[in-house]
């Protein structure tokens, strides 16, 4: 699909959008860009030229150029994609493949509002036709692996996944995530793993668990209850993104690591902010870093005010400053469970 970043390689259509989007409306309208389509296109000069030309009243510059995308990931890279239309999704996969996505995974899992009434992710789940065209689409599309992520069905009196699941078999997916929820339970009540236990038994491609699964305990009873592969961890990990190694060394050993001194977990938050800066550069490096720095001191002794006041300002030396002092000034001697 011709859109986002991938608009950078046709100046004329760029400036036939701002000149169309400007002359609709009233308000003002602005503008996000990166510096170019690749390092030896970066015409993000021409793009601000033309912005401004068109009346855009302001315009925000991502530091990397579209082929960077991927610069400096861990391996493998992998590239989630969701929508309602094969042909669509099948050259979404085609476009990440040849910037140098690794695997190509798609989300019929998430129960977003906003994605499920463009009847993408979870809301797919209704429609098993469409679902197998989908997955028959972008599976020939690529070369390179495409996994699903799923949840058991659109509700509890149709849960589906199983059948989902075969589907997604006989197309050529390659590897399967199962959120143990419907997508009307949303978030709410506790995940069930039944119908994860039946996938597992009906598909012979990997199956990861996931939901709920809030420590290395529970990483272990999920994996035994399923028979799964895998286990899968989302929220868990916000704030806590060393819930993996913590999994990681219990299956192996069956003992729990230590959690991080409050040292490790300011050595880690800080890097992780260095890193948020260095990405998105400093306008929206520090707006992104707010919920993170919300999620990370939710393990620390109440720090409401302090939350507060981090989470409001505008500069990266400010915030960065604020946590360092933090850290510094307080007596934490543990974190909170």
């Amino acid at each position: 699909k011709a859109a986002g970043s991938a608009l950078l390689q046709d100046e004329d259509l760029v400036k036939r959008i701002l000149d169309a989007v400007v002359s609709a409306v009233s308000v003002p309208v602005t503008l996000k860009i990166r510096t170019g389509w690749d390092r030896e296109h970066r015409n993000g000069v021409a793009i601000a030229r033309l912005a401004e030309a068109s009346g855009i009243q302001a315009l925000a510059v991502h530091g990397r150029t579209r082929a960077d995308l991927y610069e400096g990931e861990v391996e493998p890279r992998i590239v989630q994609i969701a929508g309602a239309e094969p042909e669509m999704m099948a050259e979404a996969a085609r476009c990440n493949a040849a910037e140098g996505a690794q695997i190509i995974d798609i989300n019929m899992g998430c129960p977003a509002k906003k994605v499920c009434n463009k009847a993408a992710g979870s809301a797919l789940l209704q429609d098993e036709d469409l679902v197998k065209r989908i997955l028959d689409a972008v599976v020939s599309a690529v070369s390179v692996p495409v996994t699903l992520k799923i949840r058991t069905g659109w509700d509890r009196e149709h849960r589906n996944g199983v059948r989902i699941a075969e589907l997604a078999e006989a197309a050529g997916i390659q590897a399967l995530a199962v959120h143990g929820r419907t997508r009307a339970d949303l978030y709410q009540g506790e995940a069930e793993y039944s119908t994860i236990r039946a996938i597992k038994a009906a598909v012979k491609i990997p199956v990861m668990a996931n939901g709920d699964v809030t420590d290395a305990e529970k990483a272990k009873a999920v994996l035994a209850e399923t028979g799964a592969d895998a286990v899968m961890v989302g929220r868990a990990a916000q704030g806590r993104p060393w819930i993996f190694r913590e999994i990681d060394h219990f299956l192996a050993t069956g003992r729990q690591l230590p959690e991080p001194t409050p040292r490790e977990l300011a050595e880690i938050m800080l890097g992780h902010l260095d890193n948020l800066y260095a990405f998105y550069g400093e306008f929206s490096g520090v707006r992104v870093a707010r919920k993170h720095i919300t999620w990370y001191l939710k393990t620390l002794p109440p720090a409401a005010a302090f939350r507060e006041r981090v989470v409001r300002v505008e500069t990266a030396r400010e915030q960065y400053t604020l946590i360092n002092r933090f850290f510094a000034d307080q007596n934490i001697t543990e974190l909170a469970a």
